[in-house]
């Protein structure tokens, strides 16, 4: 009986391991796909994004559009205003001559205003951003290259958070996104990667589904790019900014949103995912899947591993694991940086799996809201 708890125990933390450690070293041993060079002129493009009550992030926005028109004056903008209650929509209106917006009367949800924007955009490659997120003007120019192969049908930016020394949440969301950017850059190593963030990347719009208002537009946009048998790959040379947030309990409803959102999605994707050759199954998996149930897994582990150790004879050691756990959480909440850091990680995972939790009990999020503060 004692060697089923140890066992269990065992597997769990792999499990809870797999997508951080293990994943990572797998896609390292997969065969390389090279990039096909691609030919022909360099495809048209329209910039997209919706905002909602974003007028602090407008005028940096803005800013960004022009110095990016500059070097490209035939890049159509459109933005969405989803029933914003601030001055977003008056500050996007001003500008006429960067870009073109399309008002909502309520508030809809990014998907709808995305699926609208697509809907009337004219450029053949459709690049989705945020508002509160800034590109690189020197990226686009890359970023459309890259769709003059054929087996392209998507490309995902790199994405670097500025302000991680503002507070230990930002410093921990920094943290996990730059794990995040190389295991997609190991994924499109090997051939696609598992989704793009809706901060920046770009599909070709022939390829736009139909995404149903509660769900994320990115993650189906990004994922039925290879249900069409195309790449959909991560590109160092696209890079985009944003400042992450910097309040706990913001960063805990945005990750329990996501997540919430996400598992919907993934429902929505199974049947896709289903048709998937088996490497790309087994990616999809491992980063998404594995990570969505992290809590589970790590709770199964310890509570196995006490049990185990309980039922061996071994209370001592048992003792001093729960005290070395008690000293972990007093340093955590002391702000010690090594055990503050592994805490935030903590409750991000207990986040997502809050937000799991959600979507199984049947509870979707069709709209957002900015974090607080990102200062």
């Amino acid at each position: 009986m004692t060697g089923i708890f140890y066992l269990v125990a065992a597997v769990s933390g792999v499990a809870f391991l797999h997508p951080y450690v293990l994943y990572p070293l797998s896609l390292r041993l997969m065969r390389s796909r090279p990039l096909a060079s691609g030919v022909g002129p360099r495809p048209s493009a329209s910039l997209l994004f919706a905002a909602y009550n974003e007028e602090r992030a407008i005028p940096a926005k803005l800013e960004n559009i022009a110095a990016i028109k500059a070097l490209h004056p035939d890049l159509e903008v459109l933005a969405y205003s989803d029933g914003s209650t601030d001055a977003t929509l008056d500050l996007l209106g001003a500008r006429p001559d960067l870009l073109r917006v399309i008002p909502a009367a309520g508030r809809t949800g990014k998907a709808t205003g995305m699926r609208l924007m697509v809907a009337q955009a004219r450029g053949e490659i459709c690049i989705f951003t945020d508002a509160n997120v800034l590109l690189d003007p020197h990226s686009l120019a890359p970023l459309l290259d890259y769709f003059r192969s054929a087996e392209i049908g998507g490309v995902a930016g790199t994405l670097h958070y500025v302000n991680d020394d503002a507070s230990a949440t930002a410093e921990v969301g920094g943290i996990y996104w730059r794990m995040e950017e190389r295991i997609k850059r190991l994924e499109s190593r090997c051939g696609s990667i598992m989704g793009a963030d809706g901060s920046i990347f770009a599909t070709r719009r022939a390829l736009y589904p139909e995404v149903p208002p509660h769900l994320l537009d990115d993650m189906i946009a990004s994922m039925s790019v290879l249900f069409q048998g195309l790449r959909l790959i991560s590109a160092l040379d696209v890079v985009a900014y944003e400042r992450n947030a910097t309040a706990a309990a913001d960063e805990f409803r945005r990750k329990r949103r996501i997540a919430c959102r996400a598992w919907n999605s993934y429902r929505h994707l199974r049947p896709g995912i289903a048709r998937l050759p088996l490497s790309e199954r087994y990616k999809f998996v491992s980063h998404k899947v594995l990570r969505w149930l992290g809590a589970p897994q790590l709770l199964l582990c310890g509570a196995a591993l006490a049990t185990a150790l309980w039922l061996d004879g071994r209370g001592a050691l048992l003792g001093g694991l729960m005290l070395a756990g008690g000293l972990f959480l007093m340093a955590a909440l002391a702000r010690v940086r090594p055990a503050r850091t592994l805490l935030g990680f903590a409750a991000a995972v207990l986040a997502t799996f809050v937000g799991v939790t959600d979507a199984w009990r049947g509870r979707t999020w069709q709209t957002w809201r900015p974090a607080a503060s990102r200062d």
